[in-house]
């Protein structure tokens, strides 16, 4: 009797598929007499099992007064009172006419049915970390995980990791196929990664040739060796994220490098786009070396690079002249000087930010307006020398303005939003946070003038509600940022 019963009890059904795929394991293992035709199991899904939410065609009565009597295979019954179980279980019914049990099909999952193709384009989403744990899953998930066009790009993140190892391991098995260099690997970003330093870059420049974008926001141990390596060595590299590097003071080309590109580049680099955010060390020369040497730069910033003056805009302006976008934001030292040299790329410039540069005044803001009139962007937020006369020369030569920000700039009053409101009617942006002598009468005027106005912030400053209902009832699209309790 205990052969037959451990037989059935390791056995499926050939009706298998009528059961639903909601059955789960159970979670009691103990073996019990079962009736013919009932599976009880501890391996197969065919069997007994606990359902989640199972077909009511399938739960057996759990009622032991209404179970008959079973026969087991030996001949002999089992009274129903044996068969009672606490779990909820369900009935898998043979064909009529078998007699025996088939053995267990092969298992597979329908991620398994997908071609190579398909489960490629799958994997393409998922990040290095992810692509990384997939390789682990079986000898055709390695395969796939490792193949090289999923891996344009690496991205790791957290401040615990140990990037340089891991730029060294993923390094070399990238290099496998095509020994000492990688040629599809064109994104590196490992922004925040605080233990990645000159080591781990200088690996990613002597196997990528083909580099084309660098993000190492944060990372404060990296030096500039290591970033005179990656320039060196990609040819290619177009965009460059060293925020919050502080012992980064320069961009340019190793010595050797310089030898070597002399004759054909004259020494230049082809970025285009250059964040320095945070890079309190740079100072004036280091500027200069980064305007001889990348001259194609269309984006810099330079936000609370706090050493710099106006000295250094001038090479800025004269080797950087496709330059589009520029931010001086809180560089304390800029003044008047420092914006007519940046007035000298005339047409080129759209997005200018000179935030909290208290020694600018309308006489810098009168350069701008004057040589850069397809201005699109201009941040001049905390420059309290600002009055309605710079808003006003802003307004009329740069009618293609589409977003401003005056804000904390107390002599802006009425007058200049009237003749912002007339000469720029397209305006989408304006922040006005903190403008003292802003009242209604401005808003008004600029509510009829400006009716494609996106977003306004009126914060702290002393205006009717009245008037901002009227804003809103011009500009439909705009949202309202303002400390106006009355204000609904």
């Amino acid at each position: 009797m205990g052969a037959n019963n451990g037989k059935q009890n390791g056995s499926e059904g050939k009706g298998s598929s009528s059961i639903s795929s909601d059955v789960s394991s159970s979670t009691d293992h103990t073996p019990t007499k079962a009736p013919k035709n009932v599976a009880t199991s501890e391996d197969s899904d065919l069997s007994m099992r606990k359902l989640s939410t199972p077909s009511p065609a399938l739960i057996l009565n759990p009622n032991p007064s209404s179970l008959p009597p079973q026969t087991v295979p030996n001949g002999h019954e089992t009274s129903s009172s044996s068969f009672v179980s606490s779990e909820t279980v369900a009935m898998v019914h043979l064909p009529s006419g078998t007699c025996s049990w088939p053995s267990k099909a092969p298992h597979t999952t329908l991620i398994d049915v997908l071609p190579d193709p398909i489960l490629l384009h799958i994997l393409s989403f998922l990040t290095t970390t992810q692509l990384c744990r997939c390789a682990r899953v079986c000898r055709r998930w390695y395969n796939l995980a490792w193949d090289p066009r999923l891996w344009s790009s690496i991205r790791l993140t957290g401040e615990l990791l140990h990037a340089d190892r891991a730029l060294k391991v993923l390094s070399h098995r990238l290099c496998q196929d095509t020994p000492n260099v990688c040629l599809t690997l064109e994104t590196v970003v490992a922004s925040g990664c605080r233990r990645l330093s000159d080591r781990g870059l200088r690996v990613i420049a002597q196997c990528s040739p083909e580099l084309r974008r660098l993000e190492v926001a944060g990372c404060y141990n990296v030096s500039n060796n290591a970033v005179f390596d990656v320039v060196s060595h990609c040819p290619n590299l177009e965009h460059l994220n060293v925020s919050g590097c502080p012992k980064v003071t320069c961009i340019s080309l190793t010595q050797e490098a310089s030898l070597l590109l002399t004759p054909l580049h004259g020494q230049q680099i082809g970025l285009r786009y250059l964040d320095m955010t945070d890079c309190v060390s740079l100072e004036d020369e280091g500027l200069r070396t980064i305007a001889f040497h990348c001259p194609r730069l269309t984006h810099l910033f330079l936000r609370r690079c706090i050493r710099l003056t106006d000295d250094s805009l001038r090479q800025l302006a004269l080797h950087c002249t496709s330059l589009r976008e520029l931010s001086l934001s809180d560089c304390h030292l800029m003044g008047d000087f420092g914006l007519r040299e940046v007035a000298r790329l005339e047409g080129r410039l759209r997005y200018l930010s000179v935030a909290h540069c208290m020694r600018i005044t309308d006489v810098g803001l009168r350069y701008v307006a004057r040589y850069c009139p397809r201005l699109r962007y201009l941040n001049a937020r905390g420059c309290e020398g600002l009055t309605d006369q710079g808003l006003s020369h802003l307004a009329r030569s740069c009618p293609r303005l589409r977003s401003l920000d005056v804000g904390r700039c107390p002599l802006v009053s009425d007058n200049g939003l009237e003749v912002l409101a007339r000469s720029c009617e397209g305006l989408r942006r304006l922040s006005l946070r903190g403008c003292e002598s802003v009242t209604g009468r401005g808003l008004m005027v600029l509510a009829a003038g400006c009716p494609e106005l996106q977003l306004l912030n009126v914060q702290e400053c002393e205006v009717p509600a009245e008037a901002l209902r009227l804003v809103r009832q011009h500009c439909r699209r705009c949202v309202i940022e303002h400390t106006i309790p009355a204000f609904y």
